[in-house]
């Protein structure tokens, strides 16, 4: 069967704009690249703030997403890793012919992932942005990330032994692969905030302790330093709230480190460093650190050691998407990524 030349695709027509769904040209993939029919796309929180506070794109009409998990539909020139009907995930981009928000879009052959017999395609898609911005904060050197020797560098297990890192909101997307990834490379102990009825889940991931996320800087300050009596030189703030950081930066001992994913707000002071992260893939000083996990990360959905977030899945293909980001703005979502099937669009 012939590829397609048109597609459904949901366009944000304008700046500030309403989400509509519109046919659309099916890309073709150029040297180095793939055209990968997508069978799943999650959503995440930057989807919703690029329409309505106008985040990174500046050129429309434009199309969202960037998680992406379907079969290999066409290859471009000198790709030789990849076969049509090859089930594959990876991170898309914010251009048209790379969002995920469409039945098509366009990967990079060397930064694209096999998707194991043991994860399904809507598993799969919950993975390429959380997990990137999570590796990037954690084992990106500075000023980019924490700096810490990347899993596929190190002998893993063991690395970090003896070394806390305190990850505040385990139960969110990022804060689960932060988790693992910690655990992959040894820290310990690994101490996480979260809802209580998160707690077993987060500790299935390789949390040590979850610590309810309600508790004052004075009072989680003080649970931890019960259960360490290691100085916090290391965090990660998944959430990086205005009130997220300063809790981070006040929980560090002098001379620490904290990795937040949104723009920087805590009062910092100099003997401590807060790095803002940002996990885009195609990012010059990103690139190769990604290239390497991307190759990598297949192995570690097959042996289990980075397990993909709980999935919930929103009917009605790209239709379903709208009120997802919704729930997504009114903070309705915890502990799981909504996904969608661009393929059911009617």
């Amino acid at each position: 069967m012939s590829t397609p030349t048109t597609q459904k695709a949901l366009v944000l027509p304008s700046k500030f704009g309403e989400l509509i769904i519109q046919d659309i040209p099916v890309p073709r993939p150029g040297p180095g690249q793939i055209l990968v029919k997508i069978k799943s796309t999650s959503l995440n929180p930057v989807d919703w703030k690029i329409q309505k506070h106008g985040w990174f794109i500046d050129q429309f009409p434009a199309i969202l997403g960037t998680d992406i998990a379907g079969d290999v539909e066409a290859i471009g020139e000198g790709v030789t890793q990849w076969s049509k009907g090859d089930r594959v995930f990876f991170q898309g981009t914010f251009e048209i012919e790379g969002a995920s928000f469409q039945q098509f879009a366009i990967g990079n052959a060397a930064t694209a992932a096999k998707i194991p017999d043991n994860i399904s395609y809507d598993q799969a898609a919950s993975i390429p942005v959380t997990l990137t911005c999570s590796y990037v904060g954690l084992f990106n050197k500075e000023p980019y990330g924490l700096g810490f020797d990347a899993p596929t560098t190190v002998a893993r297990k063991g690395t970090y032994a003896g070394n806390p890192l305190v990850i505040l909101g385990g139960s969110s997307s990022v804060g689960q692969f932060a988790i693992q990834l910690a655990k992959l490379v040894g820290f310990s102990p690994i101490i996480t905030t979260a809802s209580a009825k998160h707690n077993d889940y987060l500790k299935s991931l390789g949390a040590d302790y979850v610590l309810d996320r309600n508790l004052s800087t004075s009072a989680l300050s003080a649970e931890i330093s019960k259960l360490t009596d290691k100085p916090i030189k290391a965090a990660f703030d998944s959430i990086s709230s205005k009130e997220t950081q300063q809790t981070g930066h006040d929980l560090l001992a002098s001379g620490g480190k904290l990795c937040v994913v949104l723009d920087r707000t805590a009062n910092i002071t100099e003997d401590k460093t807060v790095i803002h992260t940002l996990g885009v893939l195609n990012l010059p000083h990103n690139i190769g650190l990604l290239t390497n996990m991307y190759a990598a990360v297949s192995q570690w959905l097959e042996e289990g050691v980075i397990k993909p977030n709980k999935v919930e899945v929103i009917p009605g293909g790209l239709a379903g998407i709208t009120e997802g980001l919704k729930r997504l703005e009114n903070d309705q979502v915890s502990g799981s990524k909504l996904v969608v099937h661009p393929q059911e669009t009617a």
